[in-house]
């Protein structure tokens, strides 16, 4: 049953048709006393996508990710999950990993996922444990306590728990938050495969390169509002290729005071610069010609790093203030 005190909205008439979506949000709002969270927020995730949902701390992922999952209330605004008005009932078609990773530490690894799966999904639970288990290489710990694993092993256990009972969504708060590359690859190949199986996808990270290679559609919200929506290039398109990609012999001394460049993007070998408008590209390479031997100089569309960075970072709060 939906909880007596769980707000019941109408369905907005200019919503996308629901069969489309796995999650439609429209004007969701959600407030802890006087500092807004979530402020008239509208979110719709493609059935069968891969959904990449950034912003930076405090900025309400998380907390839109916990109503989507009918754990926090909506103040106003509707929200449906794969179809239907948000209620328990759908519970058994979401899987949900949170940040704050949650794992039994003294029972095995098997018997645990065993028992979480059969939570939602009472059908061949052993087999799909075990054949998760092979996936992600932890069939050597199957009969380990939880608490003797390391931090990537216990990540990837919880990631198993999430999806085993096979749900049609999966929502990930920061799946690859503390994983090694190795690990790393193994959860992104997983999520790639589940998505080919027809699954939809919404993780949330701070990954920006991450979320540029795996997602079809990008959501950045900051403080509490929606700011980038679409695919990536969508979002690229909105700003003009302003970006120039140099690599020198002798780093970031070369391109130090250039005219017409207005921020530095330092990557050691490798720096970005961000030109003014009217600036002249092939006049800023002759001048880092005339400073040293250029290996590599590319006029290209600002990275989601240097986006993200744009929207959240300090220069972007010093012109608010100003």
């Amino acid at each position: 049953m939906v909880p007596s005190d769980y707000p019941q909205f109408p369905l907005p008439i200019n919503m996308p048709q629901q069969n489309e979506q796995s999650i439609a949000l429209h004007s969701v709002s959600k407030s802890f006393r006087k500092h807004v969270a979530v402020s008239e927020l509208d979110l719709f995730v493609p059935r069968g996508s891969v959904y990449g949902f950034i912003g930076p701390n405090g900025s309400g992922k998380t907390t839109t990710l916990r109503m989507i999952m009918n754990i926090l209330y909506p103040d106003s605004g509707d929200i449906r999950v794969l179809g239907e008005q948000l209620s328990p009932r759908i519970a058994d078609r979401i899987g949900y990993m949170p940040e704050e990773r949650g794992l039994y530490k003294r029972m095995k690894v098997r018997d645990f996922l065993v028992f979480f799966a059969g939570l939602k999904n009472g059908k061949d639970v052993k087999a799909s444990v075990d054949a998760w288990l092979e996936r992600l290489d932890l069939t050597g710990w199957a009969d380990k306590k939880i608490e003797t694993l390391s931090k990537g092993m216990s990540q990837k256990v919880q990631f198993i728990a999430t999806v085993v009972s096979r749900p049609e969504l999966i929502i990930l708060d920061e799946p690859f938050s503390g994983l090694d590359p190795v690990n790393t690859d193994v959860i992104r190949e997983a999520i790639l495969q589940l998505q080919s199986d027809g699954t939809t996808v919404v993780f949330s990270t701070h990954d920006m390169s991450m979320a540029e290679r795996m997602c079809d559609f990008i959501c950045m919200i900051f403080k509490g509002k929606k700011v980038l929506d679409g695919t990536l290039a969508s979002i690229q398109d909105e700003y003009a290729s302003d970006t120039i990609r140099v690599q020198t012999a002798d780093g970031r001394r070369v391109v130090e005071e250039l005219e017409g460049v207005e921020h530095i993007n330092d990557f050691g070998r490798q720096q970005e610069l961000r030109v003014r408008d009217d600036a002249d590209p092939q006049r800023i390479l002759r001048q880092i010609m005339e400073r040293s031997a250029v290996q590599r100089f590319d006029i290209v569309k600002p990275s989601l790093h240097d986006i993200f960075v744009r929207i959240a970072g300090p220069a972007s709060r010093e012109v608010e203030h100003a």
